[in-house]
């Protein structure tokens, strides 16, 4: 009923509902186990100096390089809640170390073009900012997309042991089989 009673009743001490996740905006918020992992730290990091960056181009006098830093701080968050909500899990048919993949190289890429660029070109101390930033930036990026490579490496070569195991198996099978067909 609306308004709320002043004094809720007490739930009683047998109540499953005890222990609870708190519903409401807390339910969207990322667990702490994965923001204190090494993945989501990146992220936050990623976000964090997209967003910095981002800031110091709406305040400089020409801001030519603000998209940049807006898309990857936006593409960011989308990745740190997808992979919160273990979206990859339930949206099987993407392939999400690809897709993350391909975000922390271009954004690697195009943040130390455009960081070299706002260094070099311009005088204005905030595009100065933004270029430190930009190439704070690309260094995370870059241990992204690196450990990112190792972790399908690494996928894909035990993939290939076990598809060669199978096949040197099965060859052998058939060798040792009996066959009266001659």
């Amino acid at each position: 009923m609306w308004p709320p009673d002043p004094e809720p009743d007490p739930e009683p001490a047998g109540d499953p509902r005890a222990g609870a996740a708190v519903p409401g905006l807390r339910a969207l918020l990322p667990a702490r186990a994965f923001l204190c992992s090494l993945k989501g730290r990146l992220l936050l990091a990623e976000s964090g100096l997209s967003f910095i960056t981002f800031i110091c181009y709406v305040v400089s006098s020409a801001s030519a390089f603000l998209t940049v830093p807006l898309l990857e701080f936006l593409l960011a968050l989308y990745f740190l809640f997808a992979d919160a909500m273990q979206l990859n899990d339930k949206w099987q048919g993407l392939c999400w170390p690809m897709m993350d993949f391909l975000r922390c190289v271009t954004a690697a890429l195009i943040y130390f073009v455009i960081s070299i660029t706002a260094v070099a070109k311009y005088s204005d101390g905030s595009y100065k900012a933004a270029g430190v930033f930009g190439f704070l930036a690309t260094i995370v990026f870059a241990i992204d997309f690196y450990l990112i490579f190792n972790h399908v490496a690494k996928f894909l070569k035990q993939g290939d042991s076990a598809g060669a195991d199978e096949t040197t198996t099965h060859r052998a099978e058939e060798d040792n089989s009996d066959s009266d067909s001659d």
